[in-house]
């Protein structure tokens, strides 16, 4: 089924299980991008579990595998999305527990988003401009000649 297929998010799970990818988050009185620790951490493992079980030398019975795994997985990925307030029209910083001896935590209220798009394309925008300016740094560090003049 999914030999061909480069990725499990092919099937079609809706925003309970899979929400959108970009996070805003109140911070500093302005609104900061960036995505739900706790969904990346699940849906990393789930993918690197996907990428094993779908190995071309792997068992053949390791898909089966996947697939019950992803099952149960799809309840965690709930339990995550509410705890992160993750929807598709709105969304707050994910709720942190005041432990006995802590101070009273700010308030957190949910942000609306009118255009989900627009909010997406500047978290993309601001994700690569951050990656580039890591790259160029990464490469201004290295002594001359140890990389293609291509990536000068």
């Amino acid at each position: 089924m999914f030999r061909n297929s480069s990725s499990p998010w092919e099937l079609g799970c809706g925003s309970s299980f899979i929400p959108p990818v970009s996070k805003p988050l109140a911070c500093d009185a302005a609104a900061v991008l960036a995505p739900a620790p706790e969904l990346v951490w699940e849906l990393s493992g789930l993918h690197m579990h996907w990428q094993c079980a779908y190995e071309p030398e792997q068992n053949g019975s390791a898909p089966s595998g996947w697939h019950r795994d992803f099952a149960a997985t799809r309840g965690w990925l709930r339990d995550w999305v509410a705890a992160s307030g993750t929807r598709l029209d709105r969304d707050r910083p994910t709720r942190q527990t005041t432990w006995p001896g802590e101070g009273p935590k700010p308030a957190i209220e949910d942000i609306v988003i009118a255009d989900r798009e627009q909010v997406f394309r500047a978290f993309m925008e601001a994700d690569v401009a951050r990656r580039e300016e890591a790259e160029g740094a990464f490469f201004a560090a290295l002594p001359a000649g140890d990389h293609d003049e291509r990536d000068r």
